[in-house]
């Protein structure tokens, strides 16, 4: 070979070389100089991403952002992600982080501490069923997620069911029987069972709790991915004692009247009082606000990001307008504030974010208005090369000041699933961004 093109393979292969030893990066991840949390406020997240819709407005003044990686993900997931949405309560953030591994998975619950910027553990629910003997040695089975959402009871305790990682794990080579229904007591951290098994041989894919009438209700799946079978369930979150199970249930949120304790999902309610499921004029429930005090639930359907409002007081469905800012609309939590005036969600939650720069939407529901509070894709990807790009679980605070967003992405180059690390970032809302 002439020495000029042996001297132009080497260099070649050089840059790769050096990508072989940086990449698969390590674990856990982690931020530079081992910091735990970086803060920002920074007019780079007012800069548009692509693909920005006609009539869609930004904020005029950036918002403060925390950002953090999650504890515990010192081995690769099969992805590291969220499905259940968590709770807030004062200042303290509650949200699961689940491994998905399949047939032995599990699901970290974590407290977040916005003033002490600090995580704490709660519980590992493989862990604690396998050494309260719920799950017996000979079974290889353990659940990789908690894909329920995660509520406070008015006992103090915290409310959530488990679910598969994979949707091949659930069968009777690996000893599955069915999911738990589990409670956490955020102070002394003690976890107990609810309810084992409430639908035997299903998943739990969603959940709501009335915690005054403390009635754990849930969604499932059957174990079999080839049976299409979503059962509804009610559970005495007291006594652990199952109080109703019919086909045809909510597979993915539900609308909760806390007045009536009534529960809707797509042309059904539940009444507590009659223990009945009856007609009704509710929609397909994808992302549902908490009820107003006067009785109104925002939400979304399917993976559109078009917004309804339906009356748990006189139920009525309406039509409230479109929610996209940009190509992706898939919204799978949606918040309102304290007023009842403002919405908050970010589209892409499976992915897909990024694609339209991950834009925070709040929506003026007295003007019909679309706001994008910040883009955070462009910005963190070049300060620490990390992609946001989906978010199933995020939270306002009671006060509607900050809003919580746990992330599925991934940092840049890393190779296998593109959610392999997960993050948190806390979005201090301006005032002048949300004036009565």
């Amino acid at each position: 070979m002439h020495r000029l093109g042996a001297l132009c393979l080497l260099l070649c292969l050089v840059p790769a070389a050096q990508a072989q030893k940086r990449y698969p990066l390590p674990y856990p991840p982690q931020l530079p100089g081992g910091r735990a949390h970086v803060i920002h406020q920074d007019a780079a997240f007012l800069k548009p991403g692509p693909n920005l819709r006609p009539g869609v407005k930004i904020a005029e003044t950036p918002p403060k952002v925390d950002f953090m990686y999650y504890p515990k993900q010192d081995y690769p997931g099969n992805p590291w992600s969220f499905r259940g949405v968590g709770t807030v309560r004062g200042d303290k953030y509650y949200s699961a982080l689940c491994d998905h591994l399949a047939p032995r998975g599990t699901a970290y619950l974590f407290e977040y501490d916005a003033t002490k910027k600090s995580f704490r553990l709660l519980v590992d629910t493989a862990k604690f069923l396998r050494a309260s003997g719920q799950i017996p040695p000979s079974q290889i089975y353990s659940p990789g997620e908690i894909q329920t959402r995660i509520q406070f009871g008015r006992d103090g305790w915290l409310y959530y069911g488990t679910t598969r990682g994979s949707t091949r794990a659930t069968n009777d080579a690996n000893g599955f029987r069915g999911e738990w229904v589990l409670r956490t007591h955020p102070v002394t951290t003690k976890t107990e069972v609810v309810a084992a098994y409430p639908v035997p041989k299903h998943c739990h894919l969603a959940s709501v709790l009335d915690p005054k009438r403390m009635i754990f209700y849930g969604g499932t799946a059957a174990g079999d991915y080839r049976v299409k079978d979503v059962r509804f369930f009610a559970v005495d979150a007291r006594t652990g004692k199952v109080l109703k199970v019919a086909k045809n249930g909510f597979d993915r949120y539900a609308i909760f009247a806390p007045d009536s304790g009534r529960v809707y999902w797509e042309g059904r309610r539940y009444d507590p009082v009659t223990n009945t499921i009856t007609p009704s004029a509710a929609p397909h429930v994808r992302s549902a606000t908490q009820a107003t005090p006067d009785g109104r639930v925002y939400g979304t359907s399917h993976r559109s990001a078009a917004l309804w409002m339906f009356n748990t007081k006189t139920e009525t469905l309406k039509h409230v307008g479109e929610g996209a800012v940009g190509t992706q609309g898939y919204v799978t939590a949606i918040h309102v504030d304290p007023t009842g005036r403002y919405l908050y969600y970010l589209p892409g939650a499976h992915g897909g974010a990024s694609k339209d720069g991950t834009p925070v939407v709040q929506y003026d529901t007295r003007t019909r208005t679309r706001k994008v509070l910040a883009f955070l894709h462009s910005f963190f990807l070049d300060r620490y090369r990390y992609n946001l790009d989906g978010c199933f679980c995020s939270v306002l605070d009671p006060k509607g000041e900050k809003l919580y967003l746990s992330w599925d992405g991934w940092r840049e180059g890393q190779p296998g699933p593109r959610m392999e690390s997960a993050a948190l970032t806390v979005v201090h809302i301006p005032p002048s961004e949300r004036r009565p």
